[in-house]
């Protein structure tokens, strides 16, 4: 038998000539991970998300994932509390978010990274359904969005526009995979959704169900931005957009790819750097994608860009 003292001498000398092998090798390079907060699997945010991690863990030799989640308010929540490091937001939630107002108890540290692309208000109804304005949603079983989703703050805000209280309405309250679902099996009259164009999860909808838009009036866009310091902007959802041969009048919000405060300005100049140089790559699967401009990205106000960014969008203009 080996005395123990001999064992532990044994044991330290294999565990120093396994530390120098190590060394002669050279250090292991730190294999960096990080999310980003997409969106329900159906709608654009996580679409995008997908593409985009698929090209920051080739380019930037980095494990980047997308998380599913409930939308702005929860991709906030997220980046700011450290769960992901880069999420997608409203642009009206994300100013909520840094003043500490709306869906927010206190400002989150979280700062802008691009402004993307606009969004569209979706409101969607079957085809058979007496619902023919936004004023009749008042008493019916309608989706106004999952809880902490910008889709929900949104829909309380054109119902209120409208002159119908969000209380009258038998709100569902889901996202919209199940706001589909539901639809398709008549458990609810309709839903609410914000999202780029087409929003996947919409396109697979209007091919194969009997359904349409409600239109969103000129009036209720205006008491809507009164109210909420001129975030929204009137636009028409175009035709052509689900197959549809008719314009409807809605609205539509810009939203950002936000980045926790704490992000190093390096790294935030690299993800924005493959951002612009991927986007013909991300509109391949992601058509909003190909809206994103340089020129454009910078306008985040009242959210503030982070330092990284500004570096980069300085930079870019050289």
């Amino acid at each position: 038998m080996i005395p123990r003292y001999r064992r532990v001498v044994t044991a330290a000398l294999g565990l120093i000539v396994t530390m120098l092998t190590l060394a002669a090798c050279g250090p292991a390079a730190p294999v960096e991970r990080f999310s980003i907060a997409g969106g329900g699997a159906t709608g654009v945010y996580y679409a995008f998300g997908e593409q985009l991690a698929d090209v920051l863990s080739n380019r930037l030799d980095t494990v980047v994932t997308v998380d599913e989640t409930n939308g702005s308010v929860d991709n906030l929540q997220r980046v700011s509390d450290g769960r992901a490091l880069f999420g997608f937001a409203q642009s009206d939630v994300a100013a909520d978010a840094v003043a500490g107002t709306g869906g927010f108890s206190e400002p989150l540290a979280v700062q802008a990274v691009a402004r993307l692309y606009d969004e569209y208000v979706h409101v969607v109804v079957r085809s058979d359904s007496d619902i023919v304005q936004i004023a009749d949603i008042a008493g019916r079983s309608v989706s106004l969005g999952a809880p902490s989703s910008g889709v929900s703050i949104v829909a309380e805000r054109v119902l209120v526009a409208a002159g119908v209280e969000p209380a009258v309405v038998d709100d569902r309250a889901l996202g919209l995979a199940e706001s589909i679902d539901a639809l398709r099996a008549g458990a609810i009259e309709g839903f609410f959704w914000v999202g780029g164009l087409p929003t996947p999860g919409l396109a697979e909808l209007f091919r194969e169900a009997p359904t349409r838009l409600l239109s969103i009036e000129a009036e209720t866009v205006e008491r809507a931005n009164e109210a909420h310091g001129g975030v929204y902007r009137l636009a028409e959802l175009p035709i052509g957009a689900y197959g549809r041969t008719q314009a409807t009048a809605t609205m539509t919000v810009p939203n950002y790819l936000m980045v926790a405060q704490s992000a190093s300005d390096e790294l935030v100049r690299e993800v924005l750097a493959v951002l612009f140089e991927s986007r013909s790559i991300i509109a391949a699967d992601v058509p909003a994608a190909a809206l994103l401009d340089r020129r454009e990205a910078i306008f985040t106000d009242p959210v503030p860009l982070h330092p990284g960014a500004v570096e980069y969008y300085s930079e870019s203009r050289r």
